[in-house]
């Protein structure tokens, strides 16, 4: 019998992701995740030729985002 695939909560965490990993849980496009290791926005770390991207970082680019989008809805707000 074939195992079922673990659930988000059962999912262990990971200290680095891969740039396949990352779009996956950003839900962005590969061009967007690089654009935004590019400016700066997404942190990662070099290994060889690889990118990866650490969760920290991963939690802190998500953080980023609900902040910018509250000052924008606090901006049309006013």
């Amino acid at each position: 019998m074939d195992a079922l695939p673990p659930t988000p909560d059962q999912v262990p965490t990971k200290h680095l992701y891969r740039v396949t990993e990352a779009m996956r849980l950003l839900s962005l496009s590969r061009s967007v995740l690089y654009e935004e290791m590019r400016g700066g926005r997404l942190g990662f770390v070099k290994r060889g030729k690889s990118r990866l991207i650490p969760a920290s970082a991963i939690d802190n680019y998500v953080q980023l985002l609900i902040t910018e989008t509250e000052e924008e809805l606090r901006d049309q707000a006013a």
